[in-house]
């Protein structure tokens, strides 16, 4: 069809005068309709997952891309379902302390942070948290817990009193250092690792990498917080632990066992000592605990609170 045709402008009928003036309500219903589609298009684009960021290459081996599809799925499947059952308790203990009326504070939080570090507890993720964020709301999950189950036990005064007068040091907390190590064959293989950690290698990596003690190097080396003098880890570190500036590391340590370690402090902690009026509630919560006859654990919650489990179904 000829274009010129389509583009000519209608006569109007005879007899008829001048054409009556109409509202132009085309051009802007037009303008609505383009508007609409636009924004029908993005709702719809927004709601199809993004699979080109999935197929983005963080890594290489021979030639052969690994993508963050395949880092991903790999993450979830190593630790998909601890997280997600991290994530689900803490939900349901912030719900429950909603429903007891249950407050914990960040001195609270603090208190139960520092005599953490001190007591040499290793099996204590919290502790192992990459930032303080994550320990400190770990341990106010786990405070509300023990509120919630100690909440109608009563414990005497004197009783409490007693026990802070038979384990004082207890609250007297020195000076902590979070602390890394790499253990090795023998001071020549250690002089050998402080070198490459001159020239800019990790830490963490490099004990992932050349830690003879697996338990710690999977770690990335660390051995939680150390004090000064600790009895409960090697007199060699316990010794030195204290004069290693904080992002720096040791010269090569002879330990008791005859291995060589590298020790690296990543943070130091300032001591504190705690009054009675400071720990009385923590003490009476911890003898509260006692008298449960089982432990018990958030999931015990779950019905209470509606809490559903999808993952792996």
């Amino acid at each position: 069809m000829n274009s010129s045709h389509n583009n000519r402008r209608p006569v109007p009928p005879a007899g008829t005068g001048k054409p009556k003036r109409h509202l132009k309500t085309k051009p802007v219903l037009l303008v609505i309709g383009i508007l609409l589609l636009a924004n029908l298009l993005w709702f719809i684009a927004w709601l199809i997952p993004n699979d080109t960021g999935n197929a983005e290459k963080v890594a290489s081996v021979s030639g052969e891309d690994i993508t963050r599809e395949e880092w991903l799925a790999s993450m979830e499947e190593q630790h998909g379902p601890e997280a997600l059952l991290e994530l689900v308790n803490e939900k349901v203990m912030a719900t429950a302390a909603k429903d007891y009326g249950i407050e914990v504070s960040d001195k609270e939080i603090g208190l139960e942070l520092a005599l953490l570090r001190s007591s040499q507890d290793t099996t204590e993720p919290a502790l192992y948290e990459a930032d303080e964020t994550r320990q400190r709301e770990k341990i106010e999950a786990q405070l509300i817990l023990e509120k919630v189950l100690t909440k109608d036990i009563v414990i005497e005064d004197t009783e409490i009193q007693a026990f802070y007068d038979d384990n004082q040091s207890l609250y007297d907390v020195k000076d902590s250092y979070r602390t890394r190590m790499i253990v090795l064959n023998s001071a020549a293989e250690a002089e050998e690792t402080i070198a490459e950690l001159e020239k800019g290698s990790s830490f963490e990596a490099t004990a992932r990498e050349r830690s003879i003690d697996s338990a710690t190097g999977n770690l990335g080396g660390d051995i939680g917080y150390i004090s000064s003098g600790d009895p409960g880890v090697d007199a060699n570190i316990a010794k030195t632990v204290a004069e290693v500036e904080v992002g720096g590391w040791s010269t090569p340590l002879a330990l008791e066992d005859g291995r060589t370690a590298i020790i690296s402090v990543t943070e130091k902690v300032d001591g504190e000592t705690f009054s009675f009026d400071d720990v009385a509630a923590h003490i009476n919560r911890e003898l509260a605990l006692e008298q449960l006859p089982q432990s018990v654990t958030p999931e015990a919650f779950w019905q209470e609170f509606d809490a559903e489990w999808f993952y792996g179904e």
